[in-house]
């Protein structure tokens, strides 16, 4: 009688999956890579020299979206005109949405009667939370959260992370904020509402918008009427997202001769080199200190 061996032989364990996420900005991105590491994959739709309020739908975002699990996005409507339709195509049975801006105490929240009379309006608040340490820090937490509700095993692990952002992120703040005060500088003019959340935190006035209303290119009377008040009120410094062309910075020159034009990125990625929130955020606040001298 033939003797049967057995060879049992040890399996490896199948590798951990990892968590599949879009996002709709690359700051978003950034904050899912910081928090959840390597346990997690993403891609921005949005790249960070584009404007998140108009990217296109196309269709090799749908295919991709079909894979994901979770999709963040900063809500508010700031990208009502091309998530949905995305989702929508992609045609997942799976896909989570998670709208975070409404989480981080919006400002700006406009009152009375809302409509597109006034421009590019957000009943909810402005969405443009990213430039505010102090924000950034607490999406971190959020974002661990819902990536730990996908992944339970993981939950640990993105809190540690989460935690380590907000610590780093608010201890640069007191030097960005010491820095921001040497300058002197005490308000700006921007050309949309994107730097809201920065001068808020950095105690910055920017009430003057080279747009007329959002979302409404600047027109030559509504430039007038600001450089007006920008020799008025003294006011030197421009800040203008590269999401915008720059000829309008030169307008503002003409008029006012001494100003300062500062043309920034405000999204992660939209420069060179710029891989972080944190690196974003050094880079507004050294153009600012190189354009007081």
């Amino acid at each position: 009688m033939k003797k049967i061996i057995l060879i049992i032989l040890s399996l490896p364990c199948l590798a951990h999956a990892k968590l599949q996420v879009a996002t709709t900005t690359t700051d978003l991105a950034a904050l899912v890579r910081a928090v959840g590491a390597d346990r997690v994959e993403v891609f921005s739709i949005a790249k960070g020299t584009e404007d998140p309020h108009g990217v296109a739908a196309k269709p090799s975002f749908m295919v991709k979206l079909r894979s994901a699990d979770l999709v963040i996005a900063h809500g508010l409507e700031l990208e009502s005109a091309w998530l949905q339709p995305l989702i929508q195509g992609s045609r997942s049975q799976k896909l989570q949405v998670f709208e975070i801006a409404a989480g981080l105490d919006p400002i700006e929240i406009p009152t009375g009667n809302i409509s597109r009379a006034e421009g590019d309006v957000h009943p909810g608040g402005n969405p443009h939370f990213q430039l505010d340490p102090v924000r950034l820090g607490k999406a971190a937490i959020l974002i661990s959260d819902r990536l730990a509700a996908l992944s339970a095993s993981d939950k640990d692990f993105f809190a540690k992370n989460a935690l380590g952002f907000q610590k780093l992120i608010n201890d640069r703040l007191k030097s960005w904020k010491e820095r921001l005060k040497k300058t002197g500088v005490t308000e700006a003019v921007t050309y949309h509402k994107t730097f809201s959340y920065f001068c808020d935190r950095f105690e910055i006035k920017c009430d003057l918008q080279l747009e007329p209303k959002p979302g409404i290119p600047p027109t030559a009377s509504h430039l007038i009427s600001v450089i007006d008040q920008m020799k008025k009120r003294k006011i030197k410094l421009v800040l203008i997202e590269n999401l915008y062309e720059d000829v309008v910075g030169q307008k503002i020159k003409v008029g006012v001769p001494d100003a300062v034009i500062k043309r920034l990125p405000v999204s992660v990625d939209g420069e060179s080199g710029l891989d972080t929130n944190e690196k974003l955020i050094e880079r507004i606040v050294k153009a600012i200190e190189e354009g007081s001298r």
